[in-house]
């Protein structure tokens, strides 16, 4: 292997692009972000075309098997997150995979997404990446893609960065911060005999950095082991590296089979267990955040924005909210580019708190609508959307600020 600082260059050959789509309004990431975006700037008027690089939508909550939705409230009882995120729960619980307190099932979250997608008019890409944006000045005119179709080109008047590590942002020049971090990944076991009992026979003994913690879910004989995998690897990740990735990818699966055959060891009500069910994808928590036109900091909590178009608990402290600028939107130079989702421009110790399904999907709204009304206009400039107009539009979406 080439070391980073030593690689080789070569130059391409400029070559012509087929152009496959040309929209009012394009999301990058197909996760709680990217969804609530796309179904928000359709359902305000915007051709949109969404792009996921996996065969699904849904992002962490499927693929990463994460069923908890912190941070709908303020931990004191009171709801912070409403609208697309509320409408998706509602959906979820008709079908019997969703209850509250928070405990749910997320088998059924990909195809109730895709249900809310096709209702509100969104075209889905799926398997496709988004590589590069086409920067044009102070704006992007098209975002390349790779597929198995090969190389193509999507035009759209406004692009929604809803990717979660920001590349959009990234690869356009956009300033922004960086994390290293310890991944997790989820996984269950099922033929769990009495998964009430074995789960307070593992607490304490078992992952005694985090009491075994494990979570009952909706199927009898399942529990949910989320954490304590991460912790065993020797180092932090560079979220955005792919040796560093694959080295997780291939660790974290290893440690999983160790920890399934201990579980069955060591544990009362686990010895006929198995693995049922392992996350697809790493849960990543942080990478690339943006250095927008406002970052949000801790000092922010519980204060008021005239342009607030989001908000979310915080459930490192319970009764603490965030309302969440359209600044934190913003990116600094280009003029029709929005982030939304974990990688919106927050700090470190907001993050934790901004990370969440429900305050992603809260901020994917504003962006998907904010997108909307900037695509009917005629520079596409996000920084000019009426944000008065923005805020009506979100309370009629069903929104909370």
């Amino acid at each position: 292997m080439v070391d980073a600082g030593q690689r080789a260059t070569l130059r391409r050959p400029a070559r012509e692009v087929p152009v496959v789509a040309d929209v009012d309004v394009l999301i990058v990431g197909g996760g709680a972000a990217g969804i609530a975006a796309g179904i928000a700037a359709a359902r305000a008027g915007a051709r949109t075309l969404l792009v996921e690089r996996y065969g699904a939508v849904g992002g962490m909550a499927t693929g990463g098997l994460i069923i908890l939705l912190l941070t709908l409230d303020d931990g004191a009882g009171r709801q912070v997150v409403a609208g697309v995120c509320q409408e998706l729960v509602e959906r979820l619980r008709a079908r019997g995979a969703a209850v509250a307190p928070p405990a749910a099932e997320w088998g059924c979250a990909g195809f109730v997404a895709n249900e809310m997608l096709r209702e509100a008019g969104v075209r889905l890409r799926l398997h496709t990446w988004a590589a590069e944006p086409v920067v044009e000045g102070d704006r992007i005119a098209a975002i390349v893609v790779h597929s198995k179709a090969g190389t193509e080109a999507i035009r759209a008047r406004v692009v929604v960065d809803a990717s979660g590590d920001g590349d959009v942002f990234a690869a356009a020049g956009e300033l922004f911060a960086q994390e290293r971090v310890h991944p997790w990944l989820w996984f269950r076991m099922a033929n769990v005999r009495d998964v009430d009992a074995a789960i307070d026979a593992a607490r304490g003994r078992f992952f005694p950095t985090l009491g075994g913690l494990f979570f009952k879910t909706l199927g009898p004989g399942r529990a949910l082991m989320p954490w304590g995998i991460a912790d065993a690897l020797d180092r932090k990740i560079n979220p955005v590296d792919p040796d560093d990735l694959t080295y997780a990818e291939l660790e974290c699966r290893r440690l999983v089979m160790q920890v399934a055959d201990r579980l069955k060891a060591e544990v009362p009500g686990f010895e006929q267990a198995y693995l049922d069910d392992l996350a697809t994808q790493l849960g990543i928590y942080e990478s690339r955040r943006l250095e927008g036109q406002y970052i949000l900091t801790r000092e922010d909590a519980d204060k008021p924005f005239p342009d607030s178009v989001a908000r979310t608990g915080n459930w490192v402290r319970y009764g603490q909210v965030f309302n969440i600028p359209y600044r934190c939107l913003l990116p600094r130079r280009v003029a029709n580019l929005l982030a939304a989702g974990r990688c919106i421009s927050v700090d470190h110790r907001v993050h934790q708190a901004t990370k969440e399904i429900p305050a992603c999907m809260a901020t994917g709204q504003a962006a998907g609508v904010a997108a909307a009304l900037a695509a009917a206009s005629p520079d596409a400039a996000v920084g000019a959307v009426d944000v008065a107009e923005l805020r009506r539009m979100l309370l009629t979406q069903g929104a909370s600020l």
